[in-house]
């Protein structure tokens, strides 16, 4: 069968144990993807089935369109919303789709951005190799108030963290939040402003939905503190377009670390590289070498499942129109 892997950008897929799963088919994998659909589709060729790494290349009709021997997308985990399903179905191409979650990288990662973003440690760690003497302060986590938006799996790991570190950990979201806050014994704020105010830092731990897209608002961001920190290892789009940017150049917050941008690879001119107080890593909070593995490894077994003619994992696509 031949495969291809788009915007492997960190040349990492063939160097995982999985990798010797797909000996035997004719596999191409590209660490550069154009994002247009005919140049894309040139790239991509003749492939029979695409791996897809998380939301970085998007599948539309008109990319479907351009590769007629296309039978497979094999996505990793279950994130489907950058795949145009309708016209995969209306063109005989089958999905499939991961089963595994692994909170564990990802919440690691969250308060790995914490620590490195109050301690300034990128910053100063680049003054030690230019041979600069250190110019920030940061401070303490003990008794600051962690705020949780949303308490999934991720949030509970990064309440654990926060508490270990000396925290308060409070959180506040919809009914199903509330719900899992109170059995994990972590305090539910329900009075959004409140929450807003009191955070020290401020973790973002909602699925984006067209409910939540937007849902942290200017208005949001100009109630915290102006010692406030932002965590973003969840999705940008949960924040109010151009809202961040305003909110950190007004000073409230203060710091933000981020791991997720409206723009994928972020520019090297956005405007938040420029800013001291923020620290930026390219949405790799959930890539692990042992999140990779099992995650490439599923999306490998469902492209050989297929090949073999008991496909798995396929989704159920919408009808025709």
């Amino acid at each position: 069968m031949k495969i291809a892997i788009p915007h492997d950008h960190q040349d990492l897929v063939r160097r995982l144990p999985c990798y010797a799963r797909l000996a035997g088919h004719d596999v191409r994998v590209y660490t550069q993807s154009p994002a247009e659909p005919a140049a894309l589709a040139e790239q991509l060729g003749d492939a029979e089935a695409l791996v897809l790494i998380r939301e970085r290349t998007p599948v539309s009709a008109a990319l479907l369109d351009r590769m007629p021997k296309l039978r497979l997308l094999s996505q990793l985990a279950r994130t489907t919303g950058h795949i145009d399903l309708a016209a995969c179905r209306e063109r005989g191409v089958a999905v499939a789709t991961g089963n595994s979650k692994s909170p564990v990288s990802p919440a690691e990662h969250t308060f790995a951005l914490i620590l490195a973003c109050a301690r300034s440690i990128p910053q100063e760690h680049a003054r030690m190799k230019a041979g600069e003497p250190p110019t920030s302060l940061g401070f303490t986590l003990r008794d600051k108030t962690l705020a949780l938006l949303g308490f999934g799996t991720i949030a509970e790991l990064v309440a654990q963290m926060g508490r270990g570190f000396g925290m308060r950990v409070v959180a506040h979201g919809g009914e199903g939040s509330r719900g899992r806050a109170q059995a994990a014994g972590v305090e539910f704020e329900p009075d959004r402003a409140r929450f807003f105010e009191q955070a020290d830092v401020l973790s973002l731990h909602l699925r984006l939905t067209p409910r939540t897209r937007g849902a942290v608002t200017a208005d949001d961001l100009a109630r915290m503190k102006p010692t406030a920190l932002l965590a973003n290892t969840a999705r940008a789009g949960l924040i109010a377009p151009g809202a961040l940017v305003a909110a950190l150049r007004a000073g409230r917050p203060r710091y933000a670390a981020l791991d997720v941008f409206d723009e994928e690879p972020l520019p090297h001119d956005h405007p938040l590289l420029a800013m001291e107080t923020v620290v930026c890593t390219p949405h790799y909070g959930w890539a692990t070498l042992e999140t990779y593995d099992q995650y490439f490894g599923e999306a490998f077994d469902n492209v050989l499942a297929f090949a073999a003619g008991t496909p798995t994992n396929l989704l159920e696509l919408p009808p025709r129109t």
